[in-house]
Formats: C-alpha cells, structure tokens, sequence
C-alpha cells in the first residue's frame, strides 16, 4: 500500500455543519439503499434528524471533546471525534467521505491516536456496529471486544507501553 496522502485536522466550527451533515448522510448510504420504500426527501429528512439528534447527544455529553475535521490538501473529507475520559482515550467517531476512503487516511489518523495514547499510558475505546467494515481496521490495530451494547460493540486496546530504556 502506498503512503498515505497527507491531512491534517482543524476543529469544527458551527460554519461546519452542512459538511458534518454531509459526512453523516454519506456513511449512512448503504442503509439508506435498503429503504427502498422512502423516496429521497423521506431519506433525508430522516438522515437530518439522526444527524442533529447525534451531533446535540456528543456535545452534550462529551463537552470536552475535540470535535476536528479530517482536512487533505485543505478541503474537509471527514471528520475525527475524541475525548479523553478518566482512565481512557474515547474514539466516538470517524468518518470519512465515500472517496477519501480506502486510501490509507483512517489507518494513519488511527495510529497517530493509539501511539498518543500509548504515550500517555491510556487505553483507546470506541463503540462500532457489528456490521462496519472499520471493525477489522480495529481489530488491526489491537482493538479487542470488550462487551456490546446492541447493536453496538465495545471495543478496547490497552496501551502499549515501551518498556526499553
């Protein structure tokens, strides 16, 4: 595989909302196909609703959470939510448009945030639906099932730690 085209990240601001809708409504494409009964303003009435009830629920709850967009060669093409949390570093989202996928991104920007963590001796956790692809990326990374809230699983990876000095 080849490198990874370089991205940085900003924080979201309130100017970032329809790309942020826009991230959401692309990763649930696939379940939106399976709708079939729904026309498209139906699927994004409802995409909008989830999306607003999800976004309200992560500032409320995580108020201390970074909230960054995922930016290559300037342009936004996906999103990264973390927060640390006593004794861990929560993954609460990532997520990438359908065409910055499958290219390296989400790996890099994964193993940036499991070496931080390990750093500072923390575990990295997340929750994903059983049926995400992103869970063998996971698995990859030393994420292991750590209980399931359905139709979410808990995952963790404990911090690996350098003990050569």
């Amino acid at each position: 595989m080849s490198p990874a085209p370089p991205v940085t990240r900003r924080p979201a601001t309130a100017a970032d909302l329809k790309f942020l809708y826009q991230v959401y409504a692309d990763s649930r494409a696939p379940e939106m196909a399976l709708v079939a009964a729904w026309d498209e303003a139906q699927k994004a009435a409802f995409l909008r609703s989830q999306f607003e009830a999800q976004h309200t629920h992560y500032h409320q709850h995580y108020p201390d959470a970074h909230f960054d967009l995922i930016l290559r060669d300037g342009q936004p093409i996906g999103r990264l939510y973390t927060c640390r949390l006593p004794g861990e570093l929560r993954l609460m989202d990532i997520a990438l448009l359908t065409a910055a996928r499958g290219q390296g991104i989400g790996t890099a920007l994964l193993t940036d945030l499991v070496r931080a963590a390990d750093q500072s001796a923390l575990p990295v956790t997340l929750y994903v639906e059983g049926h995400n692809p992103a869970r063998r990326l996971y698995q990859r990374l030393g994420f292991v099932a750590a209980g399931e809230a359905i139709p979410y699983e808990f995952m963790r990876r404990l911090p690996q730690v350098n003990t050569a000095s």
